[in-house]
């Protein structure tokens, strides 16, 4: 990078998602997860009495979607192959993708196997004028920033 010339944060609210087949525009607030790793304490007989720790299991997070509803039902029907049995159907590949000030793709977060584990439908009021936002809670088995 030349002097002088310094790299701002990515915005969060230009972002896009892909789902394996799956087209829907509008998502008012995705919640990328963590990635942890479990410590295992461990200690031989003959070792000082100091634990060592080791890298255990990783565990993700779940990604979670929220968007105004709409006469789509295209994820309430991914949720729907869930409910039904059919999981080796729903599993899909899907991206979270930020986008600079020019709107092109900058930070990647991409995750495998995912499948809907909860559907939230949005709480209605008569005396509000909010918009009636849907809920989808995404596990997965494995998440990578490409970018």
């Amino acid at each position: 990078m030349p002097v002088g010339q310094r790299k701002d944060p990515y915005r969060n609210f230009r972002f896009l998602v892909e789902i394996d087949g799956i087209v829907q525009a509008g998502f008012s607030e995705v919640t990328l997860p963590d990635s942890t790793q479990d410590v295992v304490e461990y200690r031989e007989g003959h070792e000082p009495p100091v634990l060592r720790k080791l890298p255990g299991l990783a565990k993700y997070g779940n990604v979670t979607l929220k968007w105004g509803v709409t006469d789509s039902l295209e994820l309430y029907e991914w949720r729907r192959l869930v409910e039904q049995g059919k999981i080796a159907e729903a599993r899909r590949n899907m991206a979270i993708i930020v986008l600079d000030e020019e709107g092109e793709p900058a930070a990647r977060w991409e995750f495998y196997q995912a499948w809907p584990s909860k559907y939230d439908a949005p709480d209605l009021n008569a005396k509000g004028n909010e918009v009636a936002i849907e809920t989808l809670e995404i596990a997965h088995e494995g998440m990578k920033r490409t970018a």
